[in-house]
């Protein structure tokens, strides 16, 4: 049994199914990382795990142990909130010391874990301050050292960087998986955001309207979405699906032929797409290069990052973006042309949205 095992969780409020029936396991030492939009139940799924609320149905376990209906208190589980939740009238080392205070480990052992995490979090110098003397990533740093210092068997993140602006959570993104790396401690982190999600963890699980759609690596994830929605959803810019018809055992959009592998081809024989079938074809914007020749496009947007452009540009086959080197200095109403390699073309049953072929 893994670090952490979650069997067919379903979670419902009358008529309203929230979870309906998550399976994941993770073992010892993996990051964890909960994605997907607003309302897709992952703090739900978290505070199940942290017991702050019960399943409707399906267990939980935390190593070999059923906490399905344990109490927090007895999971050995230390949770970081969006909120800090620091006491306003206690300084950072008090704050620190509380949970192990709340348990009654002497207090040698308790300055040494105070100790050990101001160290670890390089804070020691505000030890002696209160919350409100402290910037947010100050304060998320000593909701960090708190649970730090109880060295549990479960880290759990309800969405730490949510309040923190652009640079800062860049920042504490790195803190937070330094520390991961030093501590090894099996961690579940709950976001929405997808690069979070993606330079954060060892495994990613997809959810949307209470079911999982995928779980695996980030390179699993990335590479090869399980559904449309895991497509557009992870990457920024999102892929570019263009919706395309079976023709002769290839595919056509607005009677352009699309370019497809062998592979593919079978693929699509394989799911039963006979020939007017709908099927989207996903291109990732990298996937996309500027050539001599190709599908020609119009720039009709040009989106410059720095070290990357993206370039919006109208098509025979629809609106697509293209992630070109920084470098590039494309002019809006320009035409190109654009090629690809059928290696990175991705295909969707456009009814069930789900992957078709590996």
């Amino acid at each position: 049994m893994g670090a952490l095992s979650i069997r067919n969780v379903r979670k419902s409020f009358g008529d309203v199914h929230i979870l309906k029936g998550i399976d994941l396991e993770i073992e010892p030492g993996d990051f964890l990382i909960l994605v997907g939009p607003s309302g897709c139940g992952k703090s739900t799924l978290l505070n199940m795990i942290a017991g702050l609320d019960t399943p409707s149905a399906g267990t939980i376990h935390i190593g070999d142990k059923d906490v399905t209906h344990a109490l927090p208190k007895d999971r050995d589980i230390a949770m970081v909130f969006q909120s800090y939740a620091l006491y306003p009238n206690m300084n950072v080392a008090q704050n620190i010391a509380f949970g192990l205070e709340m348990r009654k480990v002497p207090k040698a052992e308790r300055d040494a874990a105070v100790a050990r995490v101001a160290k670890m979090l390089q804070i020691e110098h505000l030890l002696d301050r209160k919350p409100g003397a402290l910037s947010g990533g100050q304060r998320q740093r000593v909701a960090m050292g708190r649970a730090l210092a109880r060295d549990p068997s479960l880290f759990l993140f309800d969405e730490p960087l949510s309040n923190l602006d652009a640079k800062l959570r860049v920042e504490m993104r790195a803190e937070i998986k330094r520390l991961h790396q030093a501590t090894r401690t099996t961690t579940v982190y709950v976001t929405h955001d997808q690069v979070e999600a993606m330079t954060l963890g060892d495994h990613i699980a997809v959810m949307k309207d209470g079911i999982l759609q995928q779980f695996g690596s980030p390179h699993d994830i990335y590479s090869r979405p399980a559904t449309q929605f895991v497509a557009e959803f992870i990457g920024s810019p999102a892929m570019n699906l263009v919706a395309a018809k079976v023709a002769a055992g290839g595919l056509s959009a607005h009677g352009v032929e699309l370019s497809l592998s062998d592979a593919q081809r079978q693929a699509l024989a394989a799911a039963g797409m006979a020939n007017g079938a709908d099927v989207n074809y996903g291109l990732r914007p990298e996937a996309l290069s500027l050539a001599d020749e190709g599908l020609a496009a119009h720039i009709t947007m040009v989106e410059p990052t720095g070290p990357e452009t993206y370039v919006t540009l109208d098509s025979a086959i629809g609106h697509l973006v293209v992630r070109a080197p920084g470098k590039f200095h494309p002019v809006v109403g320009d035409t190109v042309h654009l090629a690809w390699s059928t290696d990175d073309v991705h295909l969707f049953d456009a009814r069930s949205q789900a992957r078709i072929g590996m």
